[in-house]
């Protein structure tokens, strides 16, 4: 049995990505997504994967980390074969979903901004299918495209999972607002209405 995050409160839960089936139909069918269920099948068994933070992290001599997604990307690209470049793609789409997803409000503290991942994120994935295409890997191919395409609204998605137990201070509603600003996330504006808040783009000065 595992601990979760729901209705504001933590629940235990004895089949975790049957919890995060359910969680994430919920929150697609809120946010009015549709995904191919080939697509919903791979984001489950993600978050199931990176629920371990040992299948998150890479091993260090320094301890847990993750190497910043430029140079994952860079080592994908630069992989000896095309299978070890795939992997590496998927890997960093995969890193840049749940990370933009589950920790966008850690952003806020960093010089790496959330709009970072989801387009390093989209990149990768769509790179990914490309190279699948060619493969004739049609079905997966499908899968990354529809992942690349989608990538804001399942990072929303996600950040709704996550959103179920937190409280939000002042800070996190002017962190919400650039966000929004930033990515146009409807689940920001949406956050943002529900605090009370009506998100409205700052006008551009003309001279």
């Amino acid at each position: 049995m595992q601990p979760a995050i729901g209705l504001g409160r933590v629940v235990a839960v004895t089949n975790l990505e049957e919890f995060f089936r359910g969680a994430l139909r919920g929150v697609l069918a809120d946010q009015h997504v549709a995904v191919d269920g080939q697509t919903e099948h791979y984001v489950v068994n993600m978050l199931t994967l990176f629920a371990r933070a040992e299948r998150l992290y890479e091993s260090t001599p320094d301890g847990p980390s993750l190497k910043p997604l430029v140079q994952m990307f860079s080592d994908a690209l630069e992989a000896a074969t095309v299978a070890e470049r795939d992997a590496a793609l998927q890997r960093v789409g995969d890193v840049s979903l749940f990370m933009a997803g589950f920790f966008m409000r850690s952003f806020a503290r960093r010089l790496v901004d959330v709009d970072y991942h989801i387009a390093m994120g989209g990149q990768a994935y769509g790179t990914l299918a490309l190279s699948l295409e060619r493969g004739r890997s049609r079905g997966p191919a499908q899968v990354f495209a529809e992942l690349a395409a989608k990538f804001q609204p399942l990072v929303d998605a996600l950040g709704q999972i996550s959103d179920a137990a937190y409280v939000y201070t002042q800070r996190d509603i002017l962190r919400l607002y650039e966000v929004w600003l930033k990515t146009g996330s409807v689940r920001a504006r949406r956050l943002l209405r529900r605090l009370g808040v009506e998100a409205a783009p700052v006008a551009l000065r003309t001279h």
